[in-house]
């Protein structure tokens, strides 16, 4: 049975227009609450613990946040794929405190914290702008695309030494990565100032990465654009991003489309709209005439006594509905042109249809909505 996840503005009981202070303090005041440290055996904590980890985890970040809003749960990875990694275990509370909220000098200095983490993580997520025209936009389309990135290094498998005796165990923390220093009753760990938090020392650098551990490489990658995407829309492509750390998960790469606008049609959601110009004559009598769409040409019938504004509906001949099935529909403005020059026999013909046709000079009668205006002005 799925589970319907709940909004993450609402797990951390914040308004959507929050500063990061505030998503802080929110989330600071959950996991000391929920920990499981401080929650032993009690799964219902445990829960709540890793959803307000994952929303803050999305919301914290401005670029997960901003395609939070926009697409709900489903613009941003699921929970163990970008917020809380239950393979990873639990952060402990110092990692709490001094990640999240600046307390490094008590955890081993400015930074510490990120150094000595030993454990596997993540890695980041990269973003990629693309433009297409509109007329892929409308129909899809598979594109190849060149993504800088970083690789972990060939020979030496993202550890920076050379392969075979590169590396040697800190005799300071003996591999641990930290130091437990014990003052009082109070038990502080610092960051491993040998080692840096790795619980290795390289002794001979990589030859090929230089100690780097990884390598920077464009990487050539498939993008399968659907029909029907819009300017900002971001396509997702799994572990595709920067690699792990310690073996953690390669993280994602994120295409944002932007798509050139059409000197013809306009998009609202997911139909189209265009202005077609049209004589007085063909307003007047009504006429078939031949239109321009995406699909080739289409006879549209004006009816007679067409007005300047009026449009027309043409269903089915709009935008294809991202992975569902159907379009929308396409809208013709119709717009009256008047000539600016007429010959002696279109003048001798408007002026005989002047005498014939009545007068209508006299001001129209307001709408209601104008009335209910003026009632209240």
């Amino acid at each position: 049975m799925s589970v319907i996840k709940r909004d993450y503005y609402e797990v951390l009981s914040v308004s959507h227009d929050c500063d990061e202070t505030v998503l802080k303090t929110s989330y600071r005041r959950l996991a000391l609450e929920f920990h499981p440290d401080r929650n032993p055996g009690n799964h219902q904590a445990e829960e709540k613990f890793k959803e307000a980890a994952e929303a803050y985890s999305v919301l914290s970040d401005a670029q997960k946040r901003a395609a939070y809003d926009r697409f709900g749960h489903q613009g941003v990875p699921t929970a163990s794929g970008n917020g809380f990694d239950p393979s990873a275990g639990f952060p402990d509370l110092a990692d709490i405190l001094s990640d999240v909220f600046g307390f490094g000098d008590v955890f081993g200095g400015a930074g510490g914290s990120r150094q000595r983490r030993t454990r596997a993580q993540r890695g980041d997520d990269v973003r990629y702008d693309l433009e297409i025209n509109f007329e892929d936009s409308m129909r899809g389309l598979s594109i190849d695309i060149q993504v800088p990135r970083l690789e972990e290094c060939g020979r030496c498998k993202g550890k920076g030494a050379e392969p075979e005796d590169g590396l040697t165990t800190c005799s300071i923390c003996r591999g641990k990565g930290e130091v437990i220093y014990q003052q009082a009753f109070l038990s502080v760990r610092r960051t491993c100032n040998q080692c840096g938090g790795r619980g290795q020392i390289i002794r001979r650098p990589c030859k090929e990465c230089k100690g780097e551990g990884y390598q920077r490489r464009e990487r050539k990658l498939k993008v399968n654009i659907p029909a029907g995407v819009d300017d900002g829309t971001q396509l997702r492509l799994s572990q595709e991003g920067q690699p792990g750390v310690n073996g953690g998960p390669t993280g994602d790469l994120y295409v944002v489309l932007k798509v050139k606008a059409h000197p013809i049609f306009e998009r609202h959601e997911d139909d189209l709209h265009c202005t077609v110009p049209i004589n007085a004559a063909q307003a007047a009598l009504g006429a078939s005439v031949d239109i321009l769409t995406l699909d080739g040409l289409q006879t549209v019938k004006i009816p007679e006594g067409s007005q300047a504004g009026n449009r027309l509906r043409i269903k089915g001949l709009g935008v294809p509905h991202v992975n569902g099935s159907g379009r929308g529909d396409m809208f013709i403005h119709l717009q009256i042109r008047i000539p600016t020059k007429l010959s002696r026999e279109q003048r001798k013909l408007f002026e005989q249809l002047r005498e014939l046709l009545p007068a209508e000079n006299e001001p129209t009668e307001k709408g209601i909505f104008d009335k209910v205006k003026d009632y209240f002005m």
